[in-house]
């Protein structure tokens, strides 16, 4: 029996929006409607939590912590691969303090046997977790976004840690900070992208290793929305509020879109996939390319 999707969340009750350090935080926005915003928070978090339990998911959830408020976007914790985890290490102050708290709570996953092994980055390399190291099951390897938060470096430890290849893209936009804002394996070989996020020698390195699969571009305004940063189980995709476009395009290529109302946590810069960090990936999964293959073979 296949086990069941597993995901770290957070708490949401000290999210807030404090300081910038993206285009989209806007702190002045939080404190004209703090407590109707943070109660919607926690409203949005725990509705999130419920569609991926429906789903068939498992979360673990850590606590929260005053003076962390970004603490919810576990996504940005570290990356996870057969149970190990590489911690991150984040390029801004006000992120560095939810360092050691993750670290913490992967300890106690750890000791639960929920993970195996524990590892760090090289000395002096910034990589802030999946957000930067998107893994593709269906082609064996990570998507690494380098720029703004991550360094390229970083992609040679991800690929030196987990013993697999990685194709760097450079993120050109400081509105798509991270990768997982602008990019999102789907299945089937599919990918959900917003191309301009990217460098030309990125948007030529997706297209030539997209090959057996459909590129689905994501428009200006649904990149804006959050909705490339989404949560994929199977063929059930959970994003934010979606404009009816790009819902009906997903559907029309065998996608069940479930949206949820994330408008607090946008106001952050992160959506469904910041939320969220997938504790159970493999490297195991038979790949797009391997079914490709064996059809191929059997035609």
């Amino acid at each position: 029996m296949k086990k069941a999707a597993r995901f770290l969340m957070t708490d949401p009750a000290h999210y807030a929006v404090r300081y910038q350090i993206n285009p989209w935080m806007r702190p002045d926005v939080w404190r004209a409607g703090a407590t109707p915003l943070a109660e919607r928070a926690a409203e949005a978090s725990q509705a999130l939590a419920e569609r991926l339990v429906d789903l068939g998911a498992e979360i673990e959830w850590i606590c929260a912590e005053q003076g962390v408020p970004d603490l919810v976007f576990t996504a940005n914790a570290g990356t996870v691969l057969d149970g190990k985890v590489l911690l991150a290490r984040f390029r801004h102050p006000e992120r560095r303090l939810e360092e050691p708290i993750f670290r913490a709570a992967f300890e106690d996953l750890a000791a639960r046997g929920v993970v195996d092994e524990i590892v760090e980055l090289p000395p002096g390399i910034i990589q802030e977790g999946a957000g930067d190291a998107i893994w593709d099951a269906d082609r064996g390897l990570f998507w690494t976004g380098w720029g703004p938060r991550s360094d390229r470096e970083a992609s040679d430890a991800v690929s030196a840690v987990f013993s697999r290849p990685t194709a760097p893209l450079e993120l050109i936009s400081e509105r798509f900070y991270h990768l997982d804002t602008c990019f999102r394996p789907l299945a089937r070989g599919d990918i959900l992208y917003f191309p301009a996020a990217f460098s030309d020698a990125a948007l030529r390195a997706i297209r030539g290793r997209a090959q057996g699969g459909r590129l689905i571009e994501a428009t200006p305004e649904e990149a804006a929305a959050f909705c490339v940063n989404a949560v994929r189980l199977g063929d059930d995709v959970v994003m934010a509020k979606a404009p009816p476009g790009l819902r009906r395009r997903l559907e029309a290529h065998g996608y069940r879109v479930h949206e949820i109302d994330l408008a607090p946590f946008i106001l952050s810069g992160g959506a469904a996939f910041c939320m969220t960090l997938r504790l159970d990936q493999t490297a195991e999964e038979e790949t797009f390319h391997d079914r490709s293959r064996h059809a191929h073979a059997l035609a």
